[in-house]
This record gives C-alpha cells, sequence and structure tokens, in this order.
C-alpha cells in the first residue's frame, strides 16, 4: 500500500503563499498545448502542475537525495554523447527518463551518412517499452557548437531527419524536448509541428538574480507556441548564501507558469545544496508542494 502524503507546515504555508501571490498562474493567458505524441506512450502532460526533477550529484546519489527531498522525482536526467550507446542507461523505477543527446555535425545527418546510428539509437529507446523525454543537442546557438551546427538551417534540417527515422523505426515513446538557452534561439526553432516540448536551461548566474528574470525573455516567446516549457536546468548557487532560501521561494512562484509544464533543478557543482539545511528545506518546500507533484507521490516527514 502507498503510503500516506504527508504535508509539512513549509509546504502548506508554501502553498498558501503560491495561491495568495496570484503567481499561481491566474490570469495568464496561454497556447491550448499540443503535442505529437501518442497519449499513454510517450511522456504526458500532467493534468495539473508541473513535474519536478533534479541533476544529482554522483556524490549525493539519487538515493540519498531523494530522501533529503522527501519525495522521488518524476524525471531524472541522463546525458549520452552522439556516439555513446543508449543501452542500460534509463533510471529505474517510474521516474521519467529525460535523456540528454549530444549532437555531431548537422550536415552530415541531413545528408544521411549517421543514418545507421540514428536508427540503432531509436530501435533501442523503443525496446525500452518505456515514455522517454529525447532532448537532443540543447542550448544549440552557443558559440561553442558553432562548428558542429553550422547554422539555424543546418540544424533545423538535422532535427528534421532524425525525428523521420524514428518515425521509420517506430519509436513513438518518445517525446521530442527542444531546448535553448534563456536568451532564446528562436531562428533553430524546427517549428511546432515537429516539436512536443519547448525546454530553457537557465542556470543562476554569480550575482544575485531572480529566476523570473533570467527565463522571462524566454517565456514570453514561448507564450505564441502551443507547447509546454520543461525548464531544464535552474539552481541557486551556494554563493547566494543567506539570500539562498528568498531565491528558491521566489523561484517557485515564477514556476508557477500555467504553460510550465516540468522543471529541473540542477544539484551539481556550485547549485548543490548538500551541506546548507537551509536550501535543501526550502528546495523540498518547492519540490513537495502538491503543484509540483503532479502525480500524488508519496512525501515523507522531515
Amino acid at each position: 500500500m502507498r503510503s500516506p502524503r504527508l504535508r509539512t507546515p513549509a509546504a502548506v504555508a508554501l502553498a498558501a503563499a503560491l495561491a495568495l501571490s496570484g503567481c499561481g498562474g491566474q490570469g495568464r493567458r496561454i497556447p491550448q498545448l499540443t503535442s505529437t505524441v501518442r497519449p499513454g506512450i510517450a511522456p504526458t502532460l500532467p493534468a495539473q502542475g508541473a513535474y519536478f526533477g533534479a541533476q544529482v550529484s554522483a556524490r549525493t546519489g539519487l538515493t540519498m537525495f531523494e530522501k533529503g527531498l522527501g519525495r522521488r522525482l518524476d524525471l531524472v536526467p541522463v546525458y549520452r554523447g552522439w556516439a555513446q550507446s543508449f543501452d542500460g542507461v534509463l533510471p529505474a523505477g517510474d521516474r521519467y527518463p529525460l535523456l540528454t543527446w549530444g549532437g555531431t555535425d548537422t550536415v552530415q545527418i541531413a545528408q544521411g551518412r549517421q543514418d545507421a546510428l540514428i536508427r540503432q539509437r531509436a530501435r533501442t529507446i523503443k525496446a525500452t517499452g518505456r515514455p522517454v523525454f529525447l532532448r537532443w543537442l540543447p542550448e544549440m546557438d552557443s558559440t561553442a557548437l558553432r562548428g558542429q551546427v553550422h547554422s539555424p538551417a543546418a540544424y533545423i534540417a538535422a532535427w528534421d531527419h532524425i525525428r523521420e527515422i524514428f518515425r521509420e523505426v517506430g519509436a513513438e515513446n518518445v517525446a521530442w524536448v527542444w531546448c535553448a538557452g534563456a536568451g532564446g534561439a528562436a531562428a533553430y526553432y524546427p517549428g511546432d509541428g515537429q516539436v512536443d516540448w519547448i525546454g530553457v536551461d537557465e542556470p543562476a548566474k554569480t550575482g544575485y538574480t531572480d529566476l523570473r528574470d533570467l527565463i522571462t525573455p524566454f517565456t514570453t516567446w514561448a507564450k505564441n507556441h502551443p507547447k509546454p516549457i520543461m525548464v531544464g536546468e535552474f539552481g541557486v548557487p551556494a554563493s547566494y548564501g543567506a539570500r539562498r532560501v528568498e531565491w528558491l521561494r521566489n523561484a517557485a512562484k515564477t514556476l508557477q507558469n500555467p504553460q510550465i509544464k516540468a522543471v529541473v533543478y540542477s544539484d551539481d557543482g556550485r547549485s548543490s545544496v548538500d551541506g546548507d539545511p537551509a536550501a535543501l528545506s526550502a528546495l523540498r518546500e518547492l519540490a513537495t508542494a502538491p503543484y509540483f507533484n503532479p502525480r500524488g507521490l508519496p512525501v515523507s516527514s522531515g
């Protein structure tokens, strides 16, 4: 039997604050969200709220992180380079895999010179029988990737070619996540018919800056597209000190945008809450609030 969900006083207070703040999405107009996936086979939208996931450091480990958080994660990120096998990399249990797949030369992809590898990756994902979020070559507009991406047209041609091979293989258990930096990469967008989710990565800046200020340019652009948003990376640096709690509570309000349907905290490197009980408690408040627990997973006391 599933253990009952326990809501701590802090979580209750956070939920009340969000409801009273007007930041719970009321009054925000968003497009009717659409998807290209088959319901029940690929990951589907939560009926209410947003999935919560986290990138967990190897030092902390998934088990210990979830224990401190007081709940299981909805999403667990996994990274594979272009040529790395997908065999055996998906997380165990009922957590959705968020599989980030690195890229290679986009011109070669569009020309069909990588078809055998793409087809094998599609077959591997299909064989798992599990719903998978697939995020190919995020932040494609970055200077570091210019040599392999070449141009927006080359990127889009490669994206379309990869998707077509997955269709041919019958890998219907994939939801395709297009992910830009928070500055936006509109010229690289393949179009609403080729994308299931639109994602944004935005680690916090060195100087104190609320998440709202970081992602607003992207969410403003996203209003014109009928796709759910995945905030694929957000985090508060340890350098914010005592203001980390304030930052996380403000972030909880910002993320209650009704178009945002999944969020992933980066608990690795400078944004880890390991060793910071106050920051961990604030992150726990966010993660155990009903809005960020749409599947109603059990919540432990803490």
